[in-house]
């Protein structure tokens, strides 16, 4: 299933759709069921929260939204953050809604039919919720949609879902590509398809061979700092996590006892007057931040990625021992940090075409996402002002 650069299929959006976001989200509710850690003990309101959800409120912060009236035990609002809870209690905290950050909201659907639908994302819209980000999703688009969906058979009415879901993910940066599910099963087998890509690149093995094996294949499309000497270069540097301020989980970057990742870089375009570097990515498996990460990790970041740089690291230093944010926002929560974190924007990276084996049928199918002007060749640009 390889393809070379230049093989990719035209394609253009079949129809678009997309509800504006309303002016503020409808907030969320998160519950618990306390349960106590030994008979002879007892457990604060407060100590159940600062300890168990460290990374959403630091203490203050906790203790302003149990006197602010956000938190319910048993379904009564408690204010004191020193109240005893009990064995089996219910606790809900109710978190205020908020005006998400600006995000696009029209997506344009470049292939449907009755398991699968190929998105073009746009730049600066996130997939999934998280932080932020609840309502202002390709999730929630997905969801407000009136869908189609096939009623052929009783059979495929149990296998349909409400509304397609996404199968993978792209940084809220990145724009192109996003392969949905219409059905359980074509969740589950696409799903399968690109863990599957990612477990065999972490095994040497021979690249033709596993090119014929792979059941999805993605090609971006990236424009890089500086003049890249090979035409081709294989990256295979792990990909792990580091301590980062501001991303409770950890920052993914390129550490020797990370997960194995494998990028194929290919140069397009030379740009010698801008000192940049227009190439395209295949990504053999599928870590968080890959691209970003591995053309740092050669020497050539995305242009303007504002937090990986030079190595695959992030372009600030003295990481591990940044002093932890105490200030909260309105809600409590952690105020935005200072520092960029992965879902910030700004670079130029664009997931351009894929090959993919159909979850139902089986058959080869290629689906283009158009690409923005500033990742497009002079010969493509040409040849689109030719063709306009």
């Amino acid at each position: 299933m390889a393809a070379a650069a230049g093989e990719a299929p035209l394609s253009q959006a079949i129809y678009s759709f997309g509800k504006p976001w309303p002016e503020l989200n409808e907030g969320l509710s998160y519950t618990d069921t306390f349960r106590c850690a030994a008979a002879d003990t007892s457990t604060t309101l407060i100590e159940f929260y600062s300890d168990n959800y460290k990374s959403s409120a630091p203490l203050p912060g906790w203790i302003h939204r149990i006197r602010n009236g956000q938190i319910t035990v048993d379904g009564q609002v408690v204010i004191d953050p020193e109240m005893i809870l009990r064995e089996g209690s219910k606790l809900v905290y109710h978190r205020l809604a908020w005006q998400e950050p600006l995000a696009p909201h029209m997506l344009q659907v470049l292939y449907e039919d009755d398991d699968i639908v190929a998105l073009n994302k746009p730049s600066g819209l996130q997939v999934l919720p998280k932080g932020l980000f609840q309502q202002r999703t390709v999730l929630a688009q997905l969801q407000w949609k009136e869908w189609k969906m096939p009623l052929s058979s009783c059979s495929k009415r149990k296998n349909v879902q409400s509304h397609p879901v996404p199968v993978h993910r792209l940084g809220r940066g990145t724009s192109g590509l996003l392969l949905c599910a219409k059905t359980k099963l074509a969740k589950v087998r696409l799903a399968s398809y690109f863990a599957e890509g990612t477990i065999n690149a972490g095994n040497k093995r021979d690249e033709t061979e596993d090119s014929r094996e792979r059941k999805v294949s993605k090609f971006y499309r990236a424009l890089v700092t500086g003049i890249l000497e090979n035409d081709e270069d294989v990256v295979t540097q792990p990909i792990g996590l580091v301590h980062y301020p501001g991303v409770s989980e950890g920052l993914y970057v390129a550490c020797s006892s990370g997960k194995q990742a494998v990028s194929k870089v290919c140069v397009l375009e030379r740009l010698a007057h801008e000192n940049q570097t227009l190439v395209q990515v295949e990504i053999h498996s599928g870590r968080p931040h890959q691209i970003r990460i591995h053309l740092g990790y050669i020497g050539h970041p995305l242009v303007d990625d504002p937090l990986y740089g030079i190595g695959g690291q992030p372009k600030f230093a003295d990481l591990e021992h940044s002093c932890p944010d105490v200030s909260f926002a309105y809600d409590g929560g952690y105020e935005r940090p200072l520092q960029p974190v992965p879902g910030d924007c700004g670079y130029h990276l664009h997931a351009h075409w894929l090959v993919l084996c159909h979850p139902s049928t089986e058959k080869m199918v290629k689906i283009t996402a158009p690409l923005p002007r500033i990742l497009q060749t002079r010969e493509e640009r040409c040849a689109k002002q030719v063709d306009s």
